[in-house]
């Protein structure tokens, strides 16, 4: 594998590739988490308007779109969202890599800190969040629900 993480170039043009990555990083959560991933709403032009306003970064093995990470800055911290990586490249250091870059593009930004969330059901990214040093720092609920459905997890840099 020749993987390379890089941020997303100006002159990016699949997003349709991109939504299928999406889709398929998230498409193991179908059934499991509840309400549903939003994912399923995400579209080639909604992904394009995303990128506009925050920095992404994809990775890719040659050609081959296998991760992506989306950051949105909010002033006092990054949130991170749409972490994906093609489920044919786990256990290959995607993750990682794009964390790192992650981490380091909020050094950059001198940004003491980064959040995400995580579904309640999905307790295996829980433990490896955990182990990439964020702790929890919320539970909270989609519109509707009177139960917790998300974990809000930080780390400082």
């Amino acid at each position: 594998m020749t993987m390379e993480v890089l941020p997303l170039p100006a002159t990016f043009t699949d997003w349709e590739g991109l939504r299928l990555l999406i889709r398929r990083a998230f498409g193991p959560m179908d059934g499991v988490i509840d309400p549903p991933s939003s994912t399923h709403l995400l579209t080639a032009d909604s992904l394009a308007e995303k990128a506009r306003r925050e920095q992404a970064f994809i990775a890719q093995d040659g050609e081959q779109l296998v991760g992506c990470v989306f950051l949105e800055d909010r002033g006092d911290h990054l949130y991170l969202g749409r972490y994906a990586v093609d489920p044919a490249f786990h256990g290959r250091g995607v993750g990682r890599v794009l964390m790192d870059a992650a981490f380091a593009h909020a050094s950059a930004l001198g940004r003491p800190e980064i959040e995400l969330q995580a579904r309640i059901e999905l307790t295996d990214n829980h433990a490896i969040f955990k182990r990439l040093g964020f702790t929890e720092h919320a539970r909270t609920s989609h519109a509707g629900y009177t139960r917790p459905t998300s974990v809000t997890f930080r780390k400082a840099l």
